[in-house]
């Protein structure tokens, strides 16, 4: 069995702080952006107007079948081309935002289904246009019925952050390595990143099950 000294977690805490802050920002601006993203794609997937389906159903088969990683590195290597210069907190809060977005998408589209037709119809016949019966009436609903699964999500999209480790983000992965390129104790170096990430995920788990557990109940 492998000895685990934690005291690298001490001796480097600014460190570890500082890439701990900033997987929580990022997590956080990726979370708001992502949602908002998403509740737009998923309403115009149920869209009646027929190009309106078909761009936001490309948009979220395109962005579910290829890597994060490649997501991120079009915006951190590839916004030169166009004239601009990402660096890696940016980029990869761009890049976990557009992958998170095409999740989340599916899981709103999937409780807008949900919500009874004849509400829409009520809606529609009291006089209110498309985008007011979404906003006002269908989409508080259909998040309500999808909440376990968007906490889902931003479990995942934490896990995912690391990602940004790659890119020099400045994220808790990203200062792991810096840390571990100092002291070369590779195993107690990443055991303290993987205690950091725990700090946010397993809170968020008891909580995500605790909602799916009262909605079951209702």
């Amino acid at each position: 069995m492998l000895p685990v000294d934690l005291s690298v977690i001490v001796e480097h805490w600014d460190r570890y702080i500082e890439g701990f802050g900033n997987t929580v920002l990022v997590s956080l601006l990726s979370l708001v952006l992502s949602f908002l993203l998403g509740s737009l794609i998923a309403v115009l997937r149920i869209s009646p107007i027929k190009i309106l389906r078909i761009v936001s159903a490309a948009y979220v088969e395109f962005v579910k079948n290829i890597p994060l990683l490649l997501i991120i590195f079009f915006f951190y290597y590839g916004s030169s081309e166009l004239g601009l210069s990402l660096d890696g907190f940016t980029a990869g809060t761009i890049g976990l935002t557009i992958y998170t977005s095409a999740f989340i998408a599916e899981a709103i589209r999937a409780g807008i289904l949900a919500v009874p037709k004849g509400q829409t119809e009520a809606a529609r016949s009291s006089g209110l246009t498309y985008g007011q019966t979404m906003i006002h009436i269908v989409l508080p609903q259909a998040i309500k019925i999808v909440v376990p699964p968007l906490g889902n999500q931003f479990l995942n999209l934490i896990k995912n952050s690391s990602i940004l480790g790659v890119i020099a983000g400045m994220d808790l992965m990203y200062f792991g390595d810096l840390i571990n390129s100092d002291t070369l104790d590779t195993v107690n170096v990443y055991i303290g990143v993987a205690l950091f990430y725990l700090v946010l995920t397993v809170p968020l788990s008891f909580g995500v099950r605790y909602l799916e557990i009262r909605m079951a109940r209702t």
